[in-house]
């Protein structure tokens, strides 16, 4: 995997001295080419805090990438998630927005009431409809942005994706699950309703829905395959076209989603 310039190139035909040192110095200047990446961080007025995005690419449809639970915004990049989807970010078909996450202060903060933590996610959701996604959208000049994630960052690019459908153009949830209630200790209220996918969407009737491109990626031993073949059966029966990708012989893991990510960008 790679741009071009780290494929393997063709035997040296030529032994004219110039052609050949013009050669010597292409391959080894190629082993320190990197991807375009930028580190934004700014007071998020939504947040209350600062926020950091990591940014890869210089243009091309903007992707929103969520880490998995209380993920960083470096965590795909750490686990070779961007790697996998280096010849996309080179060559403009993308650009990548590793967003971070406030898990830690949302869903997965047991010190406060389960209201709470629903609230603090509304928060977040604002954050990226009047913050992040603004950004992406100015600087690639598309009019939508593309949700990704695996884990529990399918669970935040399917819940985004599906309560903003005229933001959002596709959909490619790894290994995601979509009932939220199981962090909420039995609590329930309107606000839960509509942050989870499985509750809202049955009766959402926007017609930008049946517009999105949508994958949901899982595999046979994948400890979310029922979420995602529920979730699947939800998009059936309002006959919104998907993709249900049930990979054989992989694990709700890394090397999975490496093998997903590349195949769904070439979608695009």
């Amino acid at each position: 995997m790679g741009n071009g310039l780290n494929a393997r190139r063709e035997p040296i035909k030529s032994v004219n001295s110039l052609e050949f040192g013009l050669d010597f110095l292409y391959l080894k200047a190629s082993k320190f080419i990197t991807m375009s990446e930028e580190l934004k961080e700014w007071y998020s007025p939504n947040l209350s805090r600062d926020i950091k995005t990591l940014i890869f690419g210089h243009s091309g449809y903007p992707i929103v990438l969520f880490p998995t639970s209380m993920g960083s915004y470096f965590e795909n990049k750490d686990f070779k998630l961007i790697d996998s989807v280096q010849h996309f970010v080179d060559s403009g078909k993308v650009k990548i927005y590793c967003v971070d996450s406030i898990d830690k202060f949302s869903w997965y903060n047991k010190e406060i009431h389960p209201a709470d933590r629903v609230k603090n996610h509304i928060w977040y959701d604002k954050f990226l409809l009047e913050e992040l996604v603004p950004l992406a959208k100015n600087e690639t000049g598309h009019q939508k942005v593309i949700t990704a994630g695996c884990s529990f960052g399918g669970y935040h690019a399917a819940n985004f994706a599906f309560r903003h459908p005229w933001a959002v153009s596709h959909l490619f949830s790894m290994s995601g699950a979509f009932d939220i209630t199981g962090q909420l200790d039995g609590f329930y209220n309107d606000d839960t309703f509509f942050n989870n996918p499985v509750d809202f969407l049955p009766n959402d009737m926007n017609p930008e829905l049946w517009q999105m491109k949508i994958v949901l990626g899982t595999a046979d031993h994948d400890m979310c395959k029922g979420d995602n073949e529920r979730l699947s059966g939800i998009l059936h029966q309002k006959n919104i076209n998907h993709w249900l990708d049930i990979r054989p012989n992989a694990d709700h893991d890394w090397p999975l989603w490496r093998n997903m990510f590349p195949d769904y960008l070439a979608q695009l």
